[in-house]
Parts: C-alpha cells; structure tokens; sequence
C-alpha cells in the first residue's frame, strides 16, 4: 500500500472518506436482488477474477484445478484457495496484490498473512464471515459507502433483478447499463439468433432497417426507464462510417450473405446511430476500445470465452471516430467516453481529441492499465492537454464486489499523489488541488454519467 505523506496526505485524508460512485462495472445484479450469502471463498475471490487466474495460468497452473470455466464440475473450493495461496507470490508487484491484500485486511478483517501454511486457517475464516448476515452483499454495498453502482447487461436482457431490487425495501442504487453488441456486430455468431429474439422483445418488425432502429430505441428506452444512464460498446479495432445505404447491408447481413467487409462497415456504422440515439435520449455513450479478444484458441476451445487472454492492440483513436465525431461531435449535451489500452494514444490523440471536441471525456486507466504506475502515467499524458474537467473521473470496472474499495482507494491515492507533484512543481496552489481532489474522486463520475440524484 502506497505510504504517504505531507501535502498528498493531507489530500488523501478529506478524499478517502467520500462515498463511492461506480458507473461502470460488471458486479451480477441477481447479488443485490436476492441478497444472498456469497459462496465459499475460493467462489467468491478467486474463480471469477480473471486478473487472478491469469497469472497463476502464465505460471502453469491449470484453469481447470481453479475451477475456472467448468461451473458445478470445478475443483473442490478448499483445494483452489490453497492452490491460490501457494503462488500468491507471484502477484508481488502487481495492482492485484494491492487489491486482495486490502481485501483481506480492510474488508474481511483477516490480520495472518496469506500463505499455504495459513491458507485453511483464512478460507475457514472468511467462509465464517461470509454467513454472517453483515457480509450480504447488500450489507457490504452500504458499509462500502457506495452512492451508486452500475452493471453491464446485455440489450436482449429483461432487467428481472434490476426490477426486483426496484420492488424490494432496500434502499441501495443499482442502475443498468445499455451492452448492444451482440445486436450491433455481425460477427457476433449468434447476431441472426439475436435480431429474432430482438423482435420478440419489442414486437418491432426487424426485417426492415427502420424496424431494426426502432427495435434498438425501443429496449434503449426500457433500459433509461429502469434507470440506466449510460450505453457501453466494446470495438477491437476503432472505425466508425456513415453508410449511404445501411439498408442494402442489412438485408445482406440479415440474410447470412454479408461479407467481413459488410460486417465491419455496419457495426462502424451502428456506432453513429448509437451516438445519435444518445443525441435524442440522453444516455452516455461509453466505447472500450483496442482489445484482442480470446487469443488463446486453445484456452477458448476448451474453457470458452473471457479467460484471460484478451490482450492490448494499438488504435487509431483518430481516423476512427473521424465519421461519428464530424456528425455528432459538435452537438450540445451529447457525451463520449473513451476508454484505450494502448497508452501511446493519451497525449498523442486522447488528450489533444478531448481538449477539442465538446462531447470527448477520457475514461480512467482501464484493465491492464488500472494500478498506482498506470494511474500515475495517466496524469502526466493527459492532463497538460485535455486539463481535468474533460476526464470521466474513476470507475473501478470490476467483476469482484468486495475489490471496489480497493481499487477506489488506489484512485484515490494516486490522485494525491498527482495533485501533490502538482503543487510542488508550482504548476498551482494547495487550494486548487483541495479543489480539484473530491472533482476526481467521485464528482467527474456522477456528472459525467449523469448520476447526480
């Protein structure tokens, strides 16, 4: 855990304690829905966490002894936390660490140091706690002191959990988050299956491009009915084109005779309708781009997607949105985030783009980039150019629950940390930076997605 010390301290201290604000995040709803009992430990903290299993994977371990894509036929959970234990070594140096150990300590309140000779003692431990009514995840999600989480759900999704903690007493903010892929991208195997099943949920006609539009805004409006305030789009290679005939491709697409060409130059083009459908509702538009999804054939043959070996590529953040950008860009309350694994393209493209273009906010250090250097790399390349009112503030982006205060705290560490080299270099004064501090902590996210209650 970064020490601190003097003005970055000082910082740390009026920030630390503000509340949470997690816009964006893939935490299952059904948690918060049911508010039942977390499973075993290894359930809870290992399996799932692709930034864990990923690295005992690079070392040799096997996917299948951590339980890892085979549910209700993986390993026995004991057997898997002690595997975790035995390398927990290898996570030194790295965000994960940081995360767990906080984990452990802050929120499980387990003091013996995690090792294989005290990997039974800490699974009975944690499995005790996790039966106490105070470590529910509704529980959890007050005493984190969270204002507001946001889930990612797929457009075809029925928001069932979503409308059933709506329904129940508890008082806690979960909000829904608009994933249109799998309707959007034909290469989505499943993209055919998913237009007949896009009709049946809205009763639109999706033989027609309108009537696919239609179909689209309808289940847009569903989900800003439920609460969503923002979209999300995943996109390897950043391109975006404004097609004269989107019909003509559609039919083709729509008929299984599209070409990879067709593919790409509809979901280029999709992306725009999406930013003008924002244009007419209001919801954030949020695009992760430059990730090499599932590159381990192997892993995704036998275990199936999401495992781990999605890797950065570099992007054209430029060229890419160019189409979008010069036909929405402009527009008044229309907003963009971006999000990038390939670092070379915060100053040389992020910065100067969102330092220009009014609807532009760069998202938080993403993935592979989300750690106390990341975070520091971050401020130094984007900062001089885009300033701090055209970033997006933090989310923590995370699968793993009880990891949201850790990754929120490292934010907020390597905030003070930023802010006091600021006020040292001379570039301003302690009381912008006391300014500028709770703007990056929680209130960039809540105006940025719109989640000012």
């Amino acid at each position: 855990m970064q020490h601190l010390t003097g003005t970055a301290a000082t910082l740390y201290d009026e920030i630390q304690g503000l509340p949470i604000v997690s816009p964006h995040g893939h935490c299952a709803p059904e948690w918060f829905a049911a508010d039942d009992p977390f499973p075993d430990p290894a359930t809870l903290l290992v399996v799932p966490d692709h930034y864990v299993f990923r690295m005992l994977y690079s070392q040799g371990v096997s996917l299948a002894d951590l339980g890892v894509g085979t549910p209700g036929k993986g390993a026995d959970p004991r057997q898997i936390f002690r595997l975790f234990a035995r390398h927990w070594p290898l996570f030194l140096g790295t965000p994960s660490r940081f995360w767990m150990s906080y984990v452990l300590t802050q929120t499980l309140g387990i003091e013996t140091p995690l090792s294989e000779e005290t990997a039974d003692e800490i699974y009975d431990r944690i499995a005790e706690k996790l039966v106490d009514p105070a470590f529910r995840p509704r529980a959890l999600f007050d005493q984190f002191g969270i204002e507001v989480l946001a889930t990612t759900d797929g457009a075809l999704d029925d928001l069932s959990h979503h409308q059933a903690i709506t329904n129940s007493t508890w008082t806690g903010r979960v909000v829904p988050t608009f994933r249109p892929d799998n309707v959007l991208d034909p290469s989505d195997p499943d993209f055919l299956k998913n237009l007949g099943r896009l009709a049946m949920h809205t009763g639109e006609d999706v033989s027609s491009f309108d009537g696919f539009l239609a179909a689209l805004r309808a289940r847009r409006a569903f989900f800003k009915a439920m609460g969503a305030t923002a979209t999300d789009h995943a996109i390897e290679v950043i391109h975006t084109a404004w097609l004269e005939d989107p019909e003509r491709v559609y039919q083709r697409l729509r008929k299984g005779m599209g070409s990879e060409t067709d593919a790409r130059a509809f979901y280029g083009h999709m992306l725009i309708e999406m930013a003008q459908m924002s244009v007419e509702d209001g919801l954030v538009m949020q695009i992760h781009g430059g990730s090499r999804r599932n590159t381990n054939a192997a892993v995704m043959d036998q275990f199936g997607r999401d495992k781990g070996a999605d890797i950065p590529i570099a992007v054209d953040w430029v060229r890419g949105l160019e189409a979008l950008l010069n036909r929405v860009g402009n527009t008044p309350d229309f907003t963009l985030i971006l999000f990038t694994l390939d670092e070379t393209t915060y100053a040389r493209e992020l910065a100067p783009m969102a330092g220009h273009w009014p609807c532009l906010r760069i998202g938080p250090p993403w993935w592979f980039h989300d750690s106390a250097a990341g975070i520091a790399r971050y401020f130094d390349q984007v900062v001089e150019t885009a300033g701090y009112w055209n970033l997006a503030g933090f989310n923590d982006d995370t699968r793993a629950f009880l990891s949201i205060p850790a990754r929120h705290d490292m934010w907020r560490r390597g905030v003070a940390l930023h802010l006091e080299q600021q006020v040292a270099r001379g570039v301003f004064g302690l009381a912008d930076a006391r300014e500028i501090a709770p703007l990056l902590a929680v209130d960039l996210a809540r105006d940025t997605y719109r989640l000012t209650t």
